[in-house]
């Protein structure tokens, strides 16, 4: 038996077959179909159906499906994915069961990366546990005593909204304060390049501006790490997204900025790691999903 797995993200769709040890039998990835609603569903259901078909077993081998959104999945099935399709909640669940004859269960992507490095990944068999994602965001899964900490309203996570700083910029308003100091588009910003990839590329070729840059956005990655240490008191952070292919820049200054900032007795019980799923992280925390439900 298996499951489905689909990470929809702002710009891939990625579908696999799962068996319950984790093994990836079969998977596709393709740039997401976003220009509305009803072409990101179709292609999710094509995507889903070849899949499925790849992996040589029939819809009868596969039990349930799981999958992740970039925003926020509510409750009662609806997504909030802005990168997607604006700020409209959309009845994402209920079209797909429409699609897809099988039970679907859906959370968030940072939840579901989470979720992943748990079961196979970094965090292998912990309970407790903080994946962050730094990339175009900034968001984290938050595992407390083996649960998923949701929220009210599924927003549970979204730290990109951590203040770390006293004076208010408008930016602040629309990405986050966290985001807008230190997610990719903001070191782009402040080092005055096309990309964050750009200003890793200078940093390692000894660009003092990039340096400098690189410098800044790890102490604010350091403090938001150090403040969800205080607050949750995990065994381990897990640090994953597009920056932190940066790692050899960027891992040894955010774990000295946390030390600093966090409460020392529950920094001394948490370790700071890197992801080791990389992109299969949602993929296999969508597949876990579904084989939980």
């Amino acid at each position: 038996m298996a499951v489905l797995a689909i990470d929809l993200g702002g710009t891939k769709l990625a579908t696999a077959v799962v068996d319950t040890a984790g093994r990836i039998l079969a998977m596709r990835a393709e740039p997401v179909e976003k220009s509305s609603v009803a072409q990101t569903e179709e292609q999710i259901t094509a995507e889903a159906h070849a899949v499925v078909e790849a992996s040589g077993l029939a819809w009868s081998g596969i039990s349930r499906v799981g999958l992740i959104v970039p925003g926020i999945a509510t409750c009662d099935g609806f997504a909030w994915a802005p990168n997607l399709w604006g700020d409209a909640d959309v009845s994402l669940l209920a079209e797909l069961s429409g699609r897809i004859a099988r039970p679907i269960v859906m959370e968030s992507d940072r939840a579901g990366c989470a979720l992943g490095e748990q079961w196979l990944g970094a965090s292998r068999g912990l309970s407790n546990v903080v994946f962050i994602a730094i990339g175009t965001g900034i968001g984290a899964g938050i595992i407390v005593d083996g649960r998923l900490i949701r929220g009210a309203g599924g927003s549970a996570g979204a730290v990109g909204w951590m203040a770390l700083d006293p004076q208010f910029e408008d930016a602040y308003a629309a990405a986050g304060c966290w985001e807008a100091l230190s997610a990719g588009p903001a070191v782009a910003r402040r080092a005055g390049l096309a990309s964050a990839q750009a200003v890793v590329a200078a940093a390692r070729a000894r660009d003092e501006r990039c340096c400098r840059t690189l410098e800044e956005a790890a102490s604010y990655i350091g403090m938001g790490v150090a403040n969800l240490i205080s607050t949750f008191n995990p065994q381990m952070v897990v640090l994953g997204g597009g920056l932190m292919q940066a790692r050899d820049l960027l891992l040894e200054p955010i774990r000295r900025e946390a030390w600093k900032w966090a409460l020392p007795r529950a920094a001394k019980q948490a370790r700071i790691e890197l992801s080791q799923l990389g992109e299969r992280a949602g993929l296999l925390g969508a597949a876990r999903l579904a084989l939980e439900s």
